[in-house]
This record gives C-alpha cells, sequence and structure tokens, in this order.
C-alpha cells in the first residue's frame, strides 16, 4: 500500500541511481511511494517494511529470493539486492516481477551502508521540496538552440501567459517582436491582440497543428511559425520560429512537431516534483537497451503499448578528428542527442533518446503492424541531413530490426550497433544502413570477432608469416591479402601493391612456402583470407 506521505520512486532513483543502482524491474511503475530505508539480514523476517527501501545484504541466489517475495508481501515499496551473476539477476527480476515490488539491482563495488545514507539524505531531500526547475530551464534553452539550428530560423518558447521562458542565440537581426518579447520576458500586448484577433492561439490550442503566421512589414514584424505545446489536452506554452534572412529548412514543420513534444515533458518536469527529468528517462532505456529492466515497467514510465512492435537506431557522429579533445567529443554527443530527440519525438510520441558511451540510441515504441526497417531508415536519414544543414556534421547510423513488442528491443539495438560497427571500419554501404544493406559485412565482422575471442581458431601459420615481415622487412602477408581479395588475378593485385606482377608471384611462392599454404584449395584460401582480415583488422573504437 502506497504511502501517500512517502516520497516516490522515480524521486529516489533520480537523486541515487546510477552509478550506485540499476533498475531491474518496476511492476507497479515509479510512482510508488518511499517512506523510510530499512536494512534486511538473510536471517531476519521482512517485518515492518511497508512502503521502504528495503536493502536485502549478505543474501545470494534462492535466500535472496525469498526474502524479495517476503518483503514484497509486506508491502515493501521497493527491494535492493546484489546478483551475482546475469542468471541471478534474471531469477530475482521474474521473482520481484511476480510479487509486483520494484527491484533494484546494486552495482557490485557499491557498499551497502553508503547506499543507505545516499538513499536516507535522498528521502530527507525530497521531503525538503528539493525542485529541479533550474536544470529544466537550462533544457528549454538547449531545445530553442538545437531547433533553431535545425529549421534555420530564430527560436523563442513562450508559457501559456506568453512570457518568454527560452531562446535561442542568433547573430541574425531579430525583428521588433522577438526583441520587445524577450527584453520584456513577454511579447507587447498590440501584436498579442492582434494574434487573439486572427485566431492563432485559438488555433495553438487546438492540438498539435503548426500555424504560419505571415510577415507584416508595417508592424517590423518577420514570418513565423508557432505550435501549442500540450499534455493530453491540456496546453502548456508555444514554440515560435521566426524566420531569419533565409527561408526556413526543409522540414521546419516536423521539426517543431518534435521540438513541442520534447518541451511537454521539460514544461511537465518544472511543474511536477514528482516527475522524472529526462536523466531518468535515459537511464530506463539504458537500462532496457541492455537488458537489465523489463519492458513493462519502461513502458508504463513513458506511454507506450509493450505488445506493439518497436525498432531501435544507434547515431554517431562521423568523421571526427584523432586528436579531438574530449570536451569536444562531448558536445558532439550531446548536440547529436538534442538534435536526434526532436526528430525522433515528431516521427513517435513515445520515443526515448539515451547515450552510451560514444552512441546516441533512439527507441521507437508504438510502430504500426508490419512497419518496414525501411521506415525508420527514413528518420535516421532525416537526422543526419539535419545534422548536416545545422551543423555541417556527418552522422553514422545503424538502424535495427522493428521487433514485434517492446521485450525484444535488446535484439534491435544488437542489429544496429553490428551495422554501426560496420560502417564504422569501411564497409562502402554509405553512413546509413539497415542489415540488409550489409548483411554481408556483418556476418563476416561476426565471424571476426569469434575468432579473436577464442585463440583455438587461430592459424599459426599466418602469424609466422606476419613474423617474418616484421624480422625481415618483407609485405607477404599483406600481399597474400591483396592477392586473395583479387580473386587470384596477379596483374590485378600487382598494380594495388604497386609491384611488377613477377614479383607478386616471387612472393605468393614465397608466402606459400613459408606458411605452409596451399593455395590450390578453396578452403586452405578461405581460412587465410579470414585470417588475414583478422590480423590486419582496424582497432575498434
Amino acid at each position: 500500500m502506497r504511502d501517500t506521505a512517502g516520497v516516490p520512486l522515480r524521486r529516489l532513483l533520480i537523486a541515487v541511481g546510477e552509478p550506485l543502482v540499476d533498475v531491474l524491474a518496476a511492476p507497479r511503475g515509479f510512482d510508488v511511494g518511499i517512506g523510510e530505508v530499512l536494512i534486511l539480514d538473510p536471517e531476519e523476517d521482512a517485518g515492518g517494511a511497508e512502503d521502504a527501501l528495503v536493502l536485502v545484504i549478505g543474501a545470494r541466489g534462492r535466500a535472496a529470493q525469498r526474502l524479495v517475495r517476503s518483503a514484497a508481501a509486506d508491502g515493501a515499496g521497493a527491494v535492493a539486492v546484489k546478483a551475482a551473476t546475469d542468471a541471478d539477476a534474471r531469477a530475482l527480476r521474474d521473482a520481484a516481477t511476480d510479487a509486483g515490488v520494484a527491484l533494484l539491482g546494486v552495482r557490485p563495488q557499491v557498499r551497502w551502508e553508503r547506499l543507505a545514507s545516499f538513499a536516507r539524505c535522498a528521502l530527507d531531500d525530497a521531503r525538503a521540496g528539493g525542485a529541479e526547475a533550474a536544470e529544466a530551464l537550462d533544457d528549454l534553452f538547449a531545445l530553442a538552440q538545437t531547433l533553431a539550428d535545425t529549421t534555420g530560423g530564430i527560436v523563442s518558447i513562450e508559457d501559456t501567459t506568453s512570457r518568454v521562458l527560452a531562446y535561442s542565440r542568433s547573430d541574425e537581426q531579430v525583428d521588433e517582436l522577438r526583441r520587445l518579447s524577450i527584453l520584456g520576458r513577454r511579447g507587447p500586448e498590440s501584436y498579442l491582440a492582434m494574434l487573439r484577433e486572427w485566431g492563432v492561439y485559438e488555433r495553438l490550442r487546438r492540438g498539435e497543428e503548426v500555424v504560419p503566421v505571415e510577415e507584416r512589414p508595417d508592424l517590423g514584424v518577420r514570418r513565423r511559425l508557432a505550435i501549442g505545446i500540450h499534455a493530453g489536452s491540456r496546453p502548456l506554452g508555444t514554440i515560435w520560429v521566426q524566420q531569419a534572412s533565409e527561408p526556413l529548412a526543409e522540414g521546419a514543420e516536423r521539426a517543431l512537431l518534435g521540438a513541442a513534444r520534447v518541451a511537454a515533458l521539460q514544461l511537465i518536469r518544472q511543474r511536477s516534483e514528482a516527475t522524472a527529468g529526462p536523466r531518468f528517462r535515459e537511464n530506463l532505456l539504458a537500462g532496457l537497451l541492455e537488458g537489465r529492466i523489463d519492458a513493462d515497467s519502461v513502458a508504463g514510465n513513458i506511454g507506450a503499448e509493450p505488445g506493439r512492435p518497436a525498432a531501435v537506431v544507434v547515431f554517431a557522429p562521423g568523421g571526427q578528428e584523432p586528436g579531438s579533445e574530449r570536451t569536444e567529443l562531448e558536445l558532439q554527443r550531446t548536440e547529436l542527442a538534442g538534435l536526434i530527440a526532436v526528430h525522433a519525438s515528431a516521427y513517435r510520441r513515445s520515443a526515448l533518446v539515451t547515450t552510451i558511451g560514444s552512441r546516441v540510441y533512439a527507441l521507437l515504441p508504438d510502430l504500426p503492424a508490419g512497419e518496414p526497417e525501411s521506415a525508420v531508415l527514413g528518420l535516421a536519414r532525416e537526422v543526419a541531413s539535419a545534422a548536416e544543414r545545422s551543423r555541417g556534421a556527418r552522422v553514422r547510423a545503424g538502424v535495427g530490426a522493428v521487433v514485434p513488442a517492446l521485450h525484444a528491443v535488446p535484439e534491435s539495438r544488437a542489429e544496429a550497433d553490428r551495422v554501426l560497427d560496420v560502417l564504422g571500419h569501411g564497409a562502402g554501404a554509405g553512413d546509413i544502413a539497415t542489415l540488409a544493406d550489409v548483411r554481408a559485412q556483418v556476418l563476416v565482422g561476426e565471424v571476426l570477432d569469434r575468432m579473436a575471442a577464442d585463440e583455438r581458431f587461430r592459424d599459426v601459420r599466418v602469424q609466422r608469416l606476419r613474423e617474418h615481415d616484421a624480422e625481415h622487412g618483407s609485405d607477404l602477408a599483406r600481399s597474400l591479402l591483396v592477392y586473395l581479395e583479387s580473386f587470384g588475378d596477379v596483374r590485378t593485385a600487382a598494380a594495388r601493391l604497386h609491384v611488377h606482377p613477377n614479383t607478386l608471384r616471387h612472393r605468393m611462392r614465397r608466402a606459400a612456402e613459408l606458411a605452409d599454404i596451399g593455395l590450390a584449395d578453396p578452403v586452405e584460401r578461405l581460412n587465410a583470407h579470414l585470417q588475414l582480415l583478422l590480423a590486419h583488422r582496424p582497432r575498434r573504437g
């Protein structure tokens, strides 16, 4: 039973989530109330655990499952455990889901007393009414700038009273309306009256309609596009995009739709202490992609249907300089994530975007039945085009399979990663692809991964050839690789190596002798080719 005086679980997770704990299950959602923190030893019963975060210490395997069920039966709001293996984590997650209690996986290196201290402090801070409005405001300014970069316009975000909440930077000359709006933090009343008279506000309140407002030179007002920000039928504000010296970019209306949906989440977060910020949602998506949290828990939080098709697209900045500073790379990823969020939200309302390592992942849930990967591919191309147009940046993207339900999202993520791996190592398929575009390269890549992971698959004969090259300064291994890639055509291979055909023939005879490889045998040739590809494979970034 939820303690109405308790702190919602989501608030606690925002404060003490990563890097201390991972969400493994949340069968009742993230609004369950947490009133206190209790530590439970294996020999104890979970008495008095109602609405508590129960820390199960010193228990593994079946003993931990029993304590999870016991805590749930006593009304615990959430249970935290350490799982020794992935199998333990899965068993505990199943037990918690069946018992209807949230389950948190504690990282192995985290000390229980530290987690207990952090959790209790977080509960005290939440009860004291700590707010995240300043962080949400920063997010609104970042969103305004992202939309400005995407559309080529000048952006402002207003609340329902026409008070300016955030705006984009601009080197362009702004019109009188924008200048007065920013200086006064509100649009001039005379112009607002005209907008009401023209029916602009009425149209903005109706729903997700992009409303054009034509230029009024007599009033010093340039052309604009506007869209209402809504939470269901409730209006939260408006986004305005002023045209600069050049027309707005193609696709500006679609970008505006996505930005309005992202802004709605941020404005709701500003208004409600109980609503998690984007980082919490990002952590949920990371947990789903990595198989740490069940699909139903994520679906309930983002308003998606767990049984409908979904897909994952993974993006990475392309063409980075090897010496780029870490801060520069972080900025690129942050800007890319913001751009993807705008476009993904326009494509699907419940879309989620998160960054894991150097990659940005977009989850597209609630896809129509029969939605092909080609439709998702269109979104990836749209993002890449917008990034190049607004920032002059290349973007690579791997599109995962459309899976039948949210629980299969890790499979779509794995496929998307495989495709992006190939694109990052010269697949010759461009910067954006599905598995169908690079199936052969992915297959060879997975074979090479298996060979790299198991020394039993390494051929010492090819290693002997490479050692000979290192000792004598020869180029037999690379020459053999080029020869095999040229289907044994000596003239073609020699031209690629910039040597005489007779020189290459001599090298092939010498390589065959040293490595004892029968080049007349097709199986031997295939093995040698794979071994050489592995040896010359670029290091993965």
